[in-house]
């Protein structure tokens, strides 16, 4: 019975794990449920039942008295689609009887404790260049693009360190809107550019939650409302954070 037990606890232990990592990455609510009951019964659960939301996970195997139901609070939530693609491959792994629960285990801890996939100055480059070419896209000229790809890397730059800061993302986000529209504004004024309605637009889109729109769209249709609302909600209050900062920088232009 103990032992029967044991197995139980290390395998809700390596499902809450698989599930906290994927929630942290980004991924839908739909998704990180499906992939832990699937690891579950791959090692041998005959019920097993995953209740998740953007800041909990609740799960349990079997339900009966030798079992817990186990819940993870989740206070950090963020974007590694590769993480996210480690586990996935990982469970399918599990699931084709390729990994021991205890080999698993550690792999998982692996992949939990690796760092974020790119580092910090290569993603501000890499926002700096989204923004350039976004001001572009929106048909705004050549001479735009510089002053868009500097902005968009500064305005970047100071999100990632007001949220490692302060874990505010509500201030960190409005800063770096206000941010972009000083710079904007500056740019227009010493004659490095020509639209500053385009160079803001593309220095924004860095920070507009592409991907939480699509999970709170993607969570809804699947049927998962309160993990729908919820994140639909988180959206728009950083869609409100980034014109708020742009607004108040425009009013006191006037």
């Amino acid at each position: 019975m103990k032992t029967i037990s044991r197995q139980k606890y290390e395998v809700s232990r390596l499902c809450l794990l698989a599930g906290q990592i994927m929630l942290e990455s980004g991924a839908e609510t739909y998704r990180v449920e499906d992939t832990m009951l699937r690891i579950a019964y791959a090692y041998g659960a005959v019920n097993a039942e995953s209740y998740v939301a953007p800041t909990v996970i609740i799960f349990s195997i079997d339900g009966d008295v030798s079992t817990k139901t186990i819940i993870k609070r989740i206070d950090k939530r963020g974007t590694n689609l590769n993480k996210i693609a480690l586990v996935n491959q990982l469970s399918r792994e599990i699931a084709a009887g390729k990994w021991t629960l205890e080999e698993a285990y550690t792999r998982i801890q692996q992949i939990y404790q690796e760092e974020v996939f790119y580092p910090q100055w290569l993603q501000v480059i890499a926002a700096g260049l989204i923004s350039g070419f976004c001001v572009i896209l929106f048909k705004g000229s050549w001479e735009d693009f510089l002053p868009g790809l500097v902005i968009g890397s500064i305005s970047y730059l100071v999100f990632i360190f007001l949220e490692h800061m302060t874990r505010l993302k509500f201030f960190s986000e409005f800063t770096a809107s206000l941010i972009i529209g000083i710079l904007s504004h500056l740019s227009i004024y010493a004659g490095i550019g020509n639209h500053m309605d385009k160079i803001i637009i593309g220095s924004v889109m860095p920070l507009v939650p592409g991907l939480l729109i699509t999970n709170a769209v993607r969570d809804l249709m699947a049927g998962h409302l309160v993990s729908g609302i919820s994140k639909g909600t988180e959206a728009m209050i950083t869609a409100f954070a980034i014109g708020s900062g742009v607004a108040v920088v425009l009013q006191f232009l006037k």
